[in-house]
């Protein structure tokens, strides 16, 4: 089996956990949220141990995203002998959660290290092998550039764009055009502050092409204009557009934005279903044909300023099996119902401000 799913968190990190513990040459790690506070999956404890045993391990965390881990913590891992990198640019984050083991494994989807998800749903997705193990590990070295890192075994794996890589020739980088993978399923890498605004492109592409099924999991749903208007006009064409949200997430003001676009959209015909428990997963899928798993939410941070990434798939084998997931979500679900779970007054502005205030973080 070429991709294997995990639709938790606990279940993620055991996987993940698992895979550095019986690592044996690298361990590339690149999160959002990295916290010290891990019970039962002690990240922070284990990689300090690869690290001690020689295994090369290189950390790059979100300064915002990552910013509770302690000064502490942060010299315990230098001083293991881990290369930790904090990314930072004004305005931009990078949202992407990317584990990479011995550059024969590999994990992507929608979890942090935090324990206060511990008992959230999510969904990540495992790949081993193959030519789509060396794009996720390419678009890391490229990250792991930018941050100033100097292992050249990486260095030598950076793709420069679409079509040209960087090779190390007589101690100088040159430019060599690169043959395109003919893959069925690719990576997804979304970069903003590169002026790669790959997601829009994506969406956009395939919410036309779609003829008669879209569903969308997220858990944070601010859609923009052109989203809301490309679900719209599938929609009037006959194609049935279905949009999971958990029903309260971690956080309360986000609940109301939330609440304030699934009212909105519910009035154009399009189906809305509450989970009861948390769901922090990020999926597209399309006439269960194609689907996408990433790490960006629909909402102006992961479509205009984060840096995401996600896989794209045309397995069918693959495709079902997220289907099936998410039909499990659905069974817990509750079809929103804007005549019964009416907003509260002070929706229709505390939504609009927190939105114009999220566009500015």
């Amino acid at each position: 089996m070429r991709y294997k799913f995990f639709a938790s968190s606990q279940k993620s990190w055991q996987a993940m956990f698992n895979a550095i513990l019986v690592a044996k040459e690298s361990i590339y790690l690149e999160m959002y949220i990295f916290q010290e506070d891990m019970v039962d999956f002690d990240f922070l404890k284990l990689l300090k141990e690869k690290a001690k045993e020689g295994i090369r391990v290189k950390i790059i965390l979100d300064s915002f995203g990552s910013s509770s881990l302690s000064k502490k913590a942060v010299i315990e891992i230098r001083e293991a002998g881990i290369e930790l990198f904090f990314l930072s640019y004004f305005l931009h984050r990078t949202h992407r959660k990317i584990l990479i083991v011995d550059e024969k494994i590999a994990y992507i989807g929608g979890v942090n290290f935090q324990q206060s998800a511990s008992l959230w749903n999510d969904l990540v997705v495992q790949i081993k092998g193959g030519k789509l193990i060396s794009s996720i590990t390419k678009s890391f070295a490229k990250v792991y550039h930018e941050c100033g890192g100097l292992d050249q075994k990486i260095l030598d794996r950076m793709v420069i764009s679409r079509n040209k890589i960087i090779l190390r020739a007589n101690g100088q980088y040159v430019m060599k055009e690169k043959i395109r993978d003919k893959m069925r399923d690719w990576l997804v890498d979304h970069s903003p502050v590169k002026n790669k605004f790959r997601l829009k492109k994506l969406y956009t592409k395939h919410l036309l092409d779609a003829r008669k099924e879209i569903i969308l999991v997220t858990p944070y749903f601010m859609p923009k204009r052109w989203l809301i208007g490309l679900l719209h006009q599938a929609n009037l064409r006959g194609v049935k557009v279905e949009v999971l949200v958990p029903e309260k997430t971690d956080y309360y003001f986000i609940d109301r934005v939330n609440y304030f676009y699934m009212s909105k959209l519910s009035k154009l015909g399009i189906d809305i279903y509450l989970e009861s428990k948390m769901n922090h997963a990020k999926i597209m899928t399309i006439d269960s044909k194609e689907a996408v798993v990433g790490s960006n939410n629909l909402d102006y941070l992961s479509f205009e300023l984060n840096s995401e990434v996600g896989i794209f798939f045309n397995d069918q084998d693959a495709i079902q099996r997220i289907s099936k997931i998410i039909e499990s979500w659905k069974k817990d679900s509750v079809l929103f119902d804007a005549t019964i779970q009416k907003m509260k007054w002070f929706d229709y502005i505390l939504a609009p401000i927190i939105n114009l205030f999220l566009r500015i973080l």
